[in-house]
């Protein structure tokens, strides 16, 4: 249970924070910019993984979790407990921002600028990316250590910061669910969940690839 906590409290921290940045960047008539947003997002994920990685591993993302499980690094008997406890957080971070503010129309929410496959593809590539660098500093299925959070809290800021305007770089369903739920607008959800997802596992066999990894087991999980 205080894994399914800490992963509430961190994707509620993310979504709050980065969503909120960009609520307010539009509020305030483009005081944070979008470098500001982009860091912002990078910076509640190193914060989080660094103040909940022993604990959860801070995950914070239903595709990094289904992507540790499809690794056998992570057991798949805890996966929808992550899920729910990730969607959650996600879900209660745009309930608090609809309240705070009620006027925005979309809350954060990512939209495809161009075509759907445009921001399928790059939605796709950029969670590859990122789960990569997550699997290859991650102990076991926990993401910690010294640079852990600095390595994938500066991915994350550096995909935002130069696809962030195509199609919002969400690499992340959780994120991208709750503001569309909220804010009525779930009509590209679908290129955030599945890209994200595929993105995420294809980065799986290509990490045993690269590190010669031949039979992983999960003996080394301390969950």
């Amino acid at each position: 249970m205080r894994n399914y906590i800490a992963e509430l409290i961190g994707t509620f921290a993310l979504v709050f924070c980065g969503t909120g940045a960009i609520i307010i960047d539009q509020q305030s008539n483009g005081a944070v910019t979008h470098v500001g947003i982009a860091i912002t997002f990078g910076l509640i994920v190193m914060s989080m993984i660094y103040s909940l990685g022993n604990i959860s591993g801070a995950h914070l993302n239903p595709a990094v979790s289904i992507a540790f499980a499809a690794a056998g690094r992570f057991p798949v008997k805890q996966l929808p407990g992550y899920i729910i406890s990730q969607l959650a957080g996600a879900l209660l971070a745009s309930l608090t921002l609809k309240f705070l503010f009620p006027a925005n129309d979309f809350l954060g929410a990512t939209m495809p600028s161009g075509a759907e496959i445009q921001s399928a593809v790059l939605e796709l590539l950029l969670t590859f990316f990122l789960m990569l660098v997550i699997i290859n500093v991650a102990t076991g299925s926990k993401e910690q250590g010294m640079f852990a959070g600095l390595a994938i809290g500066g991915v994350v800021a550096l995909e935002a910061m130069f696809a962030g305007p195509i199609c919002g770089a969400s690499m992340n369903p959780a994120r991208s669910i709750a503001p569309a739920i909220m804010s009525g607008h779930t009509e590209h959800l679908w290129v955030y969940i599945i890209a994200t997802i595929a993105g995420a596992v294809l980065a799986v066999p290509t990490w045993k690839y690269l590190a010669n990894v031949k039979n992983v087991t999960n003996e080394d999980r301390t969950f």
